[in-house]
């Protein structure tokens, strides 16, 4: 398969071609290939995390490829009361909480509002952490490189809140990892990660979907059974 590279430099500077993937597994290799030649991951501690559910097999295949542990990250964003889809911040595991300060700002927002939010979204992601570890605990990304991977960006909002909450964590290095995704959605997240990966950034893009042969919906149950193989 021909397929192109995004290599960018710190801060989200790249370069970009067409590409195609058969599904997640196949994009997860060309992804891992990318991260191998480039990301420079060798030196310390690295965790991989994946956004479920899709992102969780594409984060399986680069964890095995890398021969570091994979987890999942769990996160809930918070809308603005009167505007669900605009995200005022987001919640992870172990009481997290991050702010998105000029939305809340531009919003009127008060701390009361994002708490209360958080309060009714907790329940859900605390639910979830149970169902995928199966009971097990989330790993520690304290003072570890934190690899975070989905199977592709559109408008960006889960990677972002995905990022702010491995940070909160104690992640020393966040690093966005994504088979493809618009570079303007990519360099508009610089702020939250240190490095960003994709292997295809196409300039026309209206969705994750159309860039893969296979995107069927990834199930709980494969996402549990990922984990648990890496475990």
């Amino acid at each position: 398969m021909d397929h192109f590279l995004v290599v960018p430099g710190r801060k989200g500077k790249t370069r970009s071609v067409m590409s195609l993937f058969r599904d997640r597994v196949d994009a997860g290799h060309h992804l891992a290939d990318v991260l191998l030649a480039h990301a420079g991951l060798g030196g310390g501690e690295v965790v991989v995390l994946g956004l479920p559910r899709g992102g969780v097999p594409v984060a399986a295949v680069v964890g095995r490829a890398l021969g570091a542990p994979l987890d999942v990250i769990l996160v809930r964003k918070l809308g603005v009361p009167s505007q669900p889809e605009l995200a005022m911040g987001a919640i992870g595991e172990d009481g997290v909480l991050a702010k998105n300060v000029s939305v809340m700002e531009a919003a009127a927002v008060t701390d009361a509002d994002l708490e209360a939010s958080a309060r009714r979204e907790r329940v859900e992601l605390e639910r979830r952490a149970r169902q995928y570890r199966e009971g097990r605990p989330r790993l520690d990304l304290r003072g570890r490189s934190a690899v975070i991977v989905d199977d592709g960006i559109a408008t960006g909002s889960s990677a972002r809140a995905a990022c702010s909450v491995a940070r909160a964590h104690g992640a020393s290095r966040i690093v966005l990892a994504v088979p493809v995704g618009p570079e303007p959605t990519l360099s508009a997240l610089h702020d939250v990660y240190d490095d960003v990966f994709c292997v295809a950034s196409p300039h026309s893009f209206s969705a994750v979907g159309e860039w893969y042969d296979d995107f069927s919906p990834t199930s709980h149950a494969e996402v549990v059974e990922l984990l648990r193989d890496s475990a």
